[in-house]
């Protein structure tokens, strides 16, 4: 069994939770979890960005005239790309369909990046946390007293107005539903903060996985 660390908001340890990493997989995969980064990264991409090549302008296919005897350089048709209107050479053109993955290869390398935190013990939990009001302060202040300094991944239970707005303000920190972590955020922040509930909410998940269920990414 694993074991993370469980803190108070004033960041003193009040306990500890286990986990059994066979519910997170049971082992790290770099291999897939290279592969979950390069086609969220890819997703990312606009893919709006094309240019019209010498075959999509508009224009006759004719030869200009003819190849001897006219005293002029050879010439093709019209559509050359030494030629004003003519297509770009080398055209842009947008990039082929996105990297897909399953979602279960999507779930067990989110569940993998979590294992290498937990066992790098970059993985802590907060008790008590709660965001009533849209303040910056305190959530700065509880990220100060956990030694929380070069950025995170607040992990919640559920997507909370509040706790958003009182956290983007902060360098380095992101805000994150449990259900709607992927393996890049996962491993983009240097720690990883869940409050209980969405810890606890992880194990469910994650159990729930583990007996055929479909669990969300």
């Amino acid at each position: 069994m694993l074991t993370v660390p469980v803190f108070t908001t004033q960041g003193e340890q009040s306990g500890e939770l286990q986990i059994d990493p066979a519910l997170l997989g049971g082992c790290v995969r770099p291999a897939l979890i290279k592969q979950a980064i390069v086609a969220f990264l890819d997703h990312q991409r606009q893919r709006s960005a094309r240019t019209k090549g010498r075959g999509d302008v508009v224009g006759s296919t004719r030869k200009l005239y003819r190849q001897k005897g006219t005293g002029h350089a050879r010439a093709g048709n019209v559509r050359t790309p030494i030629r004003r209107g003519g297509g770009r050479t080398f055209a842009r053109r947008i990039p082929g369909a996105s990297k897909v993955l399953p979602k279960k290869m999507r779930r067990l390398a989110r569940d993998s990046a979590i294992l290498a935190k937990i066992r790098s013990n970059d993985v802590l939990v907060v008790d008590g946390f709660s965001c009533p009001e849209v303040k910056t302060k305190p959530v700065a202040a509880m990220l100060s007293a956990l030694g929380v300094t070069r950025g995170c991944v607040l992990a919640v239970h559920e997507a909370d107005r509040n706790t958003h707005l009182s956290s983007r303000n902060i360098p380095r920190t992101d805000v994150r539903p449990v259900g709607e972590l992927n393996a890049y955020e996962v491993l983009h922040r240097r720690k990883l903060v869940f409050t209980k509930t969405a810890f606890e909410g992880l194990v469910a998940r994650s159990t729930k996985g583990s007996l055929g269920g479909d669990a969300e990414q």
